[in-house]
């Protein structure tokens, strides 16, 4: 039976109530009220009015994927809602086994490496030139070691699924993106003659940025995040060798980057979302452009 067909006659017990259209043995005085079949308890799912059974609310969200329907910024609803979150874990970890045991040498490789003279016998790493710009990236996805690792991934863990879910997965994927690019070039920018960084904590800080301002478009309390956000600051500003310029850059592009996407209009919407993210690639490049100049290369 289709949900939006007419509900069939439940059979009554001697008590005169219905019995649950999926377990005939339980009695129930609660319909479905999209559908009108009875449901016992273990059937009901909460919906805005009464409850649903479980094949309407299937049924919808196969409609709802169908029909593309949008999120408040413009994603597309989907049945898991943190399937690039996972995506984003499964890369960080895969790189680390890979870095860490089965090819130790491309730590070094994939790393954000920049070296010029008198630190170096010539221009090393990003500095070398464009063809060193990988390293802005791939960066992103190398750990010095396992507890830095899972202190990242369970930071993504908790931060990553709601923006996901908000944005959408294209434009979620933008955000950590550029977060993750524009924090590895601020870096680059106040320290390029002399670098060592990798992690995914510029990223990271740029989704915490960016739920910053989602707290704010939706009007949920900031003090716990405001306590979260100044909990790692102090971490970041006090504990040796943690990259400070990459959290920075990224936490400030996160943000910028949040209010292009959820303050769009939603006439030009995609337009306005589009050029953020366009805008803050521009502005990585820059940031590379004059670090380089500044380090005299």
């Amino acid at each position: 039976m289709l949900p939006d067909e007419s509900a069939r006659p439940q059979p009554e017990a001697a008590s005169g109530l219905s019995r649950c259209y999926r377990h005939a043995e339980r009695e129930t005085g609660i319909a479905c009220t999209r559908c009108g079949r009875a449901i016992c308890p273990e059937c009901m799912v909460n919906a805005s009015v009464g409850f649903h059974c479980p094949e309407c609310v299937r049924s919808t969200r196969q409609e709802a994927a169908q029909t593309g329907a949008r999120t408040r910024f413009g994603g597309t609803h989907t049945q898991d809602g943190a399937l690039v979150t996972k995506g984003l874990i499964g890369i960080n970890v895969a790189v680390f086994l890979l870095t860490e045991y089965l090819r130790p040498e491309l730590k070094e490789m994939l790393s954000l490496h920049s070296l010029v003279p008198p630190y170096w016998y010539q221009p090393y790493g990003v500095a070398a030139g464009p063809d060193q710009w990988y390293r802005l990236v791939t960066a992103a996805f190398v750990h010095t070691g396992l507890l830095h690792l899972v202190m990242n991934m369970v930071s993504l863990w908790v931060i990553g699924p709601n923006l996901e879910r908000m944005l959408g997965r294209l434009r979620f994927v933008g955000l950590y993106a550029v977060s993750g690019l524009a924090g590895n070039a601020f870096a680059y920018l106040v320290s390029g003659d002399r670098l060592y960084s990798m992690g995914a904590s510029g990223a990271i800080f740029g989704l915490l940025g960016a739920t910053a301002v989602l707290f704010r478009v939706t009007r949920t309390p900031l003090a716990p995040l405001m306590a979260l956000l100044v909990f790692n600051l102090v971490i970041t500003f006090s504990v040796p060798y943690i990259d400070w310029r990459a959290h920075v850059g990224g936490l400030v592009a996160g943000a910028v980057t949040g209010v292009g996407l959820m303050y769009a209009p939603r006439a030009h919407r995609s337009l306005v979302q589009g050029l953020t993210l366009a805008g803050m690639l521009a502005l990585v490049v820059a940031l590379v452009l004059v670090g380089t100049a500044r380090i005299g290369v």
